[in-house]
């Protein structure tokens, strides 16, 4: 189908985030855009209406995280597509067998946001450390004068810190915890030839050897609940956790009962099992630093996203290869 560029009718395209002003006049500009959020209809009715266009849609821009789940109900109401382009590094949200099956292609965010996370992830680690937040609000509640200095923290240089998965971000991550003086450790699939750092093929190991524990890892049958119990007795009373990578990852009750029995030190969490839904508990312990799943989100890391999201549908509609491909023809 030809693009907006050559004068013919603009492709079909099923936008299932939220966008702002700016993206969404670019995708208006290139594509015929069918918009979920804009159309006030459930997802089931809007899929079957997209479908039922003399000209279907063809490709669809999905938001990361698992509010819209590609799967085969998904699949099966717009027989037409055959590219999802989703916003995230993860495509838990993608049944991607489903979508190998029907010849769909699929497009992820890359290594676009890497930089960024392991930024993020490295400042939670901080802020659990140095009890950032706390300290913030003994300052902001007059505190100090009152009561004198804020109580002792634990600084980063120097510790052991293991990373769960060393995909990009895992290893951008590593990088930035080596400047520290850190002494690296991780656990994947399975060894990794060319990075310096020592392997652990069971994360309990891991964990046992490590002062602060780092979650990286995709979410799949095989991570799922990764960091349970076991995972965080073996990082022990003196031990930290950070997730930045699927709420998913961790047994969250079990988090839960690890940070209020003391069996752990403090956690610094990016993302959650239910989000927008925070247990009441992690967020009333001064030891425990949160963010609202924003690892990702910067101001440029945005324009780079939607440069990139543009792209790999420009691509699909050209018939040539995506950008960025999770799964390819």
């Amino acid at each position: 189908m030809a693009s907006a560029a050559t004068g013919a009718a603009k492709p079909g395209l099923l936008l299932l985030r939220r966008t702002d002003a700016t993206f969404t006049a670019a995708l208006r500009a290139r594509f015929r855009v069918l918009d979920f959020y804009a159309s006030g209809a459930p997802l089931r009715a809007f899929l079957t209406a997209a479908a039922a266009e003399p000209d279907p849609p063809r490709a669809a821009l999905v938001v990361a995280g698992g509010a819209i789940l590609v799967d085969a109900a998904f699949l099966d109401a717009v027989p037409s597509l055959g590219c999802v382009v989703t916003t995230g590094a993860g495509v838990d949200h993608v049944d991607l067998a489903q979508c190998a099956g029907r010849g769909v292609v699929v497009a992820g965010a890359g290594e676009i946001f890497s930089v960024d996370v392991a930024d993020h992830a490295v400042g939670l680690l901080i802020g659990v450390l140095r009890r950032l937040a706390a300290a913030g609000r003994y300052v902001r509640a007059g505190l100090w004068p009152a009561q004198g200095d804020y109580r002792l923290t634990s600084k980063l240089s120097g510790k052991r810190v293991g990373i769960i998965g060393l995909g990009s971000i895992g290893s951008q991550i590593a990088k930035r915890l080596q400047a520290f003086g850190c002494a690296i450790s991780y656990h994947s699939r399975a060894p990794k030839a060319s990075v310096p750092y020592r392997y652990f093929p069971d994360v309990h190991a891991l964990a046992a050897d490590s002062d602060a524990l780092i979650v990286a890892c995709a979410l799949n049958d095989a991570t799922r609940r990764i960091v349970g119990r076991r995972v965080l007795d073996a990082l022990g009373p003196d031990g930290v956790l950070v997730n930045i990578a699927r709420g998913g990852n961790v047994d969250e009750q079990e988090l839960v009962a690890a940070l209020q029995d003391g069996r752990i030190a403090g956690a610094g969490l990016d993302v959650f099992q239910n989000e927008p839904h925070v247990p009441p508990e992690l967020r009333d312990m001064d030891n425990v630093v949160l963010t609202a799943h924003e690892a990702v989100s910067t101001e440029e890391s945005r324009a780079d996203l939607q440069e990139l999201m543009i792209g790999n549908l420009e691509a699909f509609f050209a018939g040539k290869p995506l950008l960025t491909p999770v799964l390819r023809p």
